[in-house]
Parts: C-alpha cells; structure tokens; sequence
C-alpha cells in the first residue's frame, strides 16, 4: 500500500508563476513521483484555512515553504502551530521544509528569527553531520536550492543536526523518527529559482542577485532528498524500505 501523505500548503504562488508551477503542492508531488518508494498526497492550503477532517489518516505531514515568517503573529500561523503540536503529540510523522522547517524548530523548542547572514539564494551546498539508515543513497556533501532570509537558530532540545554549512549552521534535523526538516528546497526547480531570483532582484541586491544566477549551472540533490524524507516515513512498515 503506497504511503498516504498530506500536504500542508502555507502559501500560494506568484499570479505570474501559477501557469508553469501550479503550487507549493503539486511541486512536491512531482518531485516524489520520482522517487522509488510508492505514495499518494493530499493537498490542504492552511493559508486559506483548509485542513484534513479528524477521520482522515496519513502516514505524515509535510509543512511546505512560505514568503511568511514562521516567528510571525497572523492567525492561521497561530492555528497551523495548534494544528502541529496536536498532531506531534499523537506521535505522527511530521516533515518541514523552509517555512516548515523553521515553523517545527519553533514549535518544540528551537529558535527561528532572520538570519544576520542575510538571503540565501540558488544553490548551496551542505555538510552532512549525521547520515542515519533512512538516509540512502548516500550522499558526501548535499546541494539543494534555496530561498531564505530566516533560519533556525537553536534547535529543538531532542533534535538530531543533519546538515549545516557556514552560511546555515542549521540547515535540516530530525527528532528521533517523528520529525525530519530540511531549510533548502528539494522541490525546486532551476527555472522556478531563476523567476523568483528574477522578481528579487532588486529586493536583495545585485551581487547577491548575481551569485544566485551563476549557482543556477550546478546540479542539485532534491530527488535524493525526497528519497531520504519518503524512507524516513517508511520505517518500521514492511516491504517500504527497499
């Protein structure tokens, strides 16, 4: 039976971008059509206020990135916390990403403000500190895509490192086998980096801008990231660990 995962949205895209793109959601879902390990999404935009009714079931939650701050005030950040420490304390699978990533580290402990660093734009490289089972194929370093001006500044008491450089010392964690976040972005694409670089350019300045560019002629890691968070749900139920 393939993995029922649910994607909680908590943005939608650039008016200008939603032809190409579609959403946060479906760019995930392309992203883990992909990978080896078989699985099913359900999409909920908690910007908007939709979330899954009690009697659905997954296997895990996946927090998907935002322009918001996760240390902002609006409501439905309010809510959508509320939402995550219920389903933490059920003992559910919880995975973040950017957004997602810095919204976990608050919830249970951590810190997420915005980064003294500064954006952090197109490809970045990663060092891995701790490569768990699930996190196979085995990588030496991780690039991924990225664009962030906050980070997790202080993780969770009980949180794993799992990635770090010295532009992000925090860059992805997990918490035993619940919870697994990572700040850059698997589920970008080149062209979907280059139009944002495009819209911020001059928001973030020209040489930023211009380094971000040139990142863009690298490969990154994504898929392989997908892999690590879909064998990371998997654990424990038979004949998904292959």
């Amino acid at each position: 039976m393939p993995l029922q995962i649910c994607i909680l949205e908590t943005d939608v895209l650039r008016p200008e971008l939603v032809d190409q793109f579609e959403s946060y959601g479906r760019m995930f879902e392309q992203l883990f059509a992909q990978q080896p390990i078989a699985a099913e999404f359900k999409l909920y935009n908690v910007l908007e206020g939709h979330y899954p009714a009690d009697s659905e079931k997954y296997d895990a939650y996946l927090v998907t990135g935002s322009k918001a701050d996760s240390f902002g005030s609006e409501p439905w950040i309010a809510t959508l916390k509320t939402y995550l420490l219920e389903r933490y304390n059920r003992g559910d699978k919880l995975l973040g990403v950017c957004f997602g990533h810095q919204i976990l580290a608050l919830l249970l402990g951590g810190k997420a403000e915005r980064a003294e660093q500064g954006w952090g734009v197109g490809i970045h490289q990663y060092r891995l500190a701790h490569k768990p089972a699930w996190m196979s194929p085995d990588l030496e370093e991780l690039t991924l895509l990225i664009s962030h001006q906050d980070q997790v500044t202080k993780l969770p008491e009980n949180a794993t490192l799992l990635a770090s450089s010295e532009f992000c010392p925090i860059a992805s964690y997990c918490i035993g086998d619940q919870v697994l976040c990572f700040q850059g972005h698997p589920e970008f694409v080149h062209d979907y980096s280059r139009a944002l670089l495009d819209m911020r350019q001059q928001h973030i300045g020209e040489p930023v801008y211009t380094k971000g560019v040139a990142s863009l002629q690298h490969d990154h890691q994504g898929h392989t990231v997908a892999e690590w968070m879909m064998r990371f749900v998997a654990q424990g139920r038979a004949g998904l660990n292959g």
